[in-house]
């Protein structure tokens, strides 16, 4: 019996799509170690974040401060909010970034963000008399807030943008890999398509 040798295209072929299932394996192993702990993270909150009524963690503490802030909070009847603020900031301890600040000629007014964290500062004009607001949220919160991206930095921003683009990697290339085994590869495909097209109709419901 005389061996047929394939031909050199079907050859090139089953070359290429060696390479391809090896790349897409290999990226897939690699992505989802990267990103594993932040994908619990996110799955974690995520979970308690639809679930409000969930009240462990999630104690809430308010204080009150009042004071007068030192010479030199004003320049030519001008706010200095970066002088204000690392005032407020050292004497307090405030947390966060200044998030928004206004003033009229009566009032001004300061404010502090962090992942469930407030402080907001109400400083009368005339002599620099001042009431701070501290509002402090449990642990929960914090994570809630962290998974919403809230009050929580560029930085954090950064994290959750790299999170997503992983989380995509491994969806597409977890779906690259079922393609190339073909035993399993129709299951694959219908399973996708039902998975979709159920979650098309939750959508749908849900808006």
């Amino acid at each position: 019996m005389v061996n047929k040798a394939r031909p050199r295209t079907q050859r090139g072929w089953g070359e290429t799509r060696a390479r391809l299932y090896t790349l897409a394996r290999g990226v897939h192993l690699y992505a989802s170690m990267v990103s594993l702990l932040v994908v619990l993270f996110f799955a974690a909150t995520g979970i308690a974040l639809n679930h409000p009524e969930w009240t462990f963690g999630s104690a809430e503490t308010q204080q009150t401060y009042t004071g007068t802030l030192p010479a030199g909070w004003q320049s030519d009847g001008r706010v200095d909010w970066l002088r204000t603020a690392e005032t407020l900031r050292a004497k307090y301890g405030l947390k966060g970034s200044v998030s928004e600040h206004r003033s009229d000629a009566q009032q001004a007014s300061l404010s502090f963000r962090a992942p469930a964290y407030a402080a907001d500062a109400s400083i009368q004009m005339k002599d620099g008399s001042y009431v701070l607001r501290v509002v402090r949220q449990g642990p929960v919160a914090v994570l809630d807030d962290l998974h919403r991206g809230r009050d929580s930095g560029a930085a954090w921003a950064w994290v959750i943008d790299l999170s997503g683009g992983f989380l995509l990697l491994i969806a597409l290339t977890g779906f690259a890999l079922s393609l190339f085994l073909r035993k399993t590869r129709r299951a694959a495909v219908l399973t996708a398509l039902v998975g979709a097209v159920l979650v098309g109709i939750l959508m749908l419901r849900a808006g």
